[in-house]
């Protein structure tokens, strides 16, 4: 991953608004769904992996969640996030950073990622993030990747489809799977991309 994907990043971030990319979502209902089933306290410690510049974050600001933290590959996703939350900003955790190459300092109660995962196309980069979660994770994971009814390149980059079985077999070892689902989302062009959203618990 690291340089040259850390470029292609920065330049979609550089170059493309909200409106122009495919992720984007004025409301990430099924997070906030999952998060607020798990029942967690407002001091949980929640980070967002591959946040960029989603507007998760402000939500779980205005949910009263006091300590988050919001990492993704892209300085400049970061940026655009901390220009829009304000003064806000200063209440969340920022860390520019390849997922893969992540060296937590802290554990999680819990490990948000939608749509970084399936990035991840080889088994070494896969294993990596496996073992970064599975040893500072101790609550819950809320994961989501395109499904295999969903795109097989985003931003024209390869990923990796999951079923909820193949999702499942990454996270056996130290997770018991609570609950997967798949939903449409629609882009901001009108275009539908078929999601996996999975939950699991820290054995």
């Amino acid at each position: 991953m690291s340089t040259t994907n850390k470029n292609h990043w920065e330049n979609v971030y550089e170059t493309k608004t909200p409106e122009q990319v495919s992720w984007t979502q004025e409301v990430p209902q099924t997070s906030l769904d999952f998060i607020r089933w798990f029942g967690l306290d407002k001091t949980a410690s929640i980070i967002d992996v591959g946040g960029g510049d989603s507007k998760l974050v402000d939500f779980l600001l205005e949910g009263g969640y006091e300590n988050i933290t919001v990492l993704d590959i892209s300085e400049k996703a970061l940026e655009r996030a901390k220009l829009r939350l304000g003064d806000k900003a200063q209440k969340v955790n920022w860390i520019a950073c390849d997922i893969t190459e992540f060296q937590p300092t802290t554990s999680y109660d819990l490990w948000h990622d939608r749509a970084a995962f399936h990035f991840l196309t080889t088994d070494e980069q896969i294993s990596k993030y496996t073992s970064i979660a599975s040893q500072f994770v101790n609550g819950y994971l809320a994961i989501g990747t395109f499904s295999t009814n969903g795109p097989l390149k985003c931003s024209g980059l390869e990923i990796k489809q999951y079923d909820e079985k193949s999702m499942f077999a990454q996270f056996e070892n130290s997770f018991e799977k609570l609950r997967c689902i798949t939903e449409d989302h629609t882009t901001p062009f009108n275009t539908t991309q078929n999601f996996l959203f999975c939950s699991f618990k820290k054995k």
